[in-house]
């Protein structure tokens, strides 16, 4: 089973597999994907876990330093205005988290943009596999409904006009079994609608938790910052046990679930060419049995259309049904064909196993500069506040200038003592 063209795991995906996994009981626990198993649930809280217990901590630092600020400042000398020592420091501080924070702004854009491209990416890629199984479904439903009123009309009057004639009704019924078969095994291609997993289906879903991230995405609070994290660092890390190898989890999943063979669920999803031979051959098949009919229907046109000429109108209905249904075969041939499925699904994966997952790691560094710059200004900002002197203490006005309040009062003493 190969991969799909175009499509290679990525170093990161490489990395974050080989990254240990463990549960709740700190048991190692395989990196294969499999979100259905409770094991491998544990292992990804776990490593959100970790984001908590970083907020966590940080809390507790930061609770830590401001108590030790406030409530253990040693005394001031009596009479002491000078600002307390450290002001150099508090201002890089304020200055680093300043640019820590604008450069995880940056970050955080990047990593959203790239998420979103590969979110699109993906979505489009299913939808337009979504548009080819339509129209493959249509064109087959087309087709087994033409030929199925071929069979209950045209062959049967037919053959009632045809009565006189044994070897020419044998003829006509000998038409409709292989009608009849044509239309039996061009059912059998529309094999998608037992599959559990519909592209349009997964796309919405896709689609409604992006919605969900990008409005989340706008605030940013230390808590926000940490969980985001957490989440973010517990899809990458299932994200890239998925993209690892894509093939084998979706087989094994609808498997799973419906029991279909394994070479129709290869095709709709993998569409590996070898997978999709079987389905040619039952298209040639067909049109080699249209080639039949076409050649026994042209038969009957020279034997019975001198005896019959009623039989005339029937055969030319036939004969149209049997060119259009041709002409969708051979449509169906192109559309069954491996390269525009194959494309779609190595377009899927591409978005979502790199542009996606680029995405993602840039927004949980993103998230920890986040925490970072914050954590830092709220350790910086009671310093700070400590700095800017009181305001009973502050005086604009000039000794020297004769309108003062000052010089008014003394000026109103000096009269009085004259």
């Amino acid at each position: 089973m190969g991969a799909p063209p175009g499509y290679r795991p990525s170093a990161w995906v490489h990395l974050l597999h080989q990254l240990p996994r463990a549960d709740f009981q700190l048991r190692p626990v395989p990196s294969g994907f499999a979100p259905q198993e409770q094991e491998y649930q544990q292992a990804l809280l776990l490593v959100a876990a970790l984001a908590g217990l970083g907020l966590g901590l940080s809390l507790i630092f930061i609770a830590v330093y401001l108590i030790r600020f406030c409530c253990c400042r040693p005394p001031e000398p009596p009479g002491a205005k000078s600002p307390p020592p450290g002001g150099g420091c508090v201002t890089w501080s304020c200055i680093a988290a300043l640019l820590v924070g604008c450069a995880g702004i940056g970050i955080g854009f990047y990593g959203n943009s790239e998420t979103s491209d590969g979110v699109s990416q993906l979505s489009s890629a299913l939808l337009h596999a979504n548009h080819t199984l339509k129209a493959i479904d249509h064109l087959v439903l087309e087709m087994v409904e033409r030929l199925g009123e071929a069979v209950r009309t045209e062959l049967t009057t037919l053959e009632e006009v045809l009565t006189q004639r044994t070897e020419l009704v044998a003829a006509a019924r000998g038409a409709r079994r292989q009608a009849e078969a044509v239309a039996q095994q061009l059912q059998g291609l529309a094999f998608w609608r037992g599959v559990p997993l519909s592209p349009v289906q997964v796309a919405e879903d896709v689609s409604y938790v992006e919605e969900y991230r990008m409005t989340v995405m706008g605030l940013l609070v230390l808590v926000l910052s940490w969980g985001s994290m957490g989440l973010e660092a517990a899809t990458a890390v299932g994200l890239s046990d998925f993209c690892s190898s894509p093939d084998m989890y979706i087989l094994n999943l609808t498997q799973e679930e419906t029991g279909l063979g394994s070479d129709i669920l290869n095709y709709y999803f993998l569409c590996n060419q070898e997978v999709s031979n079987p389905f040619q051959q039952r298209l040639t098949l067909s049109q080699r049995a249209l080639a039949n009919i076409h050649s026994q229907l042209q038969g009957l046109e020279r034997e019975a259309v001198p005896q019959f000429p009623s039989a005339q109108k029937p055969l030319l209905s036939l004969e149209e049904t049997l060119n259009t249904t041709e002409g969708n075969l051979h449509q169906l041939v192109a559309l069954l064909h491996c390269r525009g499925l194959h494309k779609d699904y190595g377009t899927a994966l591409r978005g979502l196993c790199e542009d996606a997952l680029e995405g993602l790691l840039f927004l949980l560094l993103f998230s920890l500069l986040s925490a970072g710059a914050l954590a830092t200004a709220l350790c910086s900002l009671p310093r700070a506040w400590a700095l800017f002197p009181p305001s009973d203490d502050y005086d604009d006005t000039d000794d020297d200038d004769p309108f003062s309040p000052q010089e008014s009062k003394r000026f109103v003493q000096w009269q009085s003592s004259i």
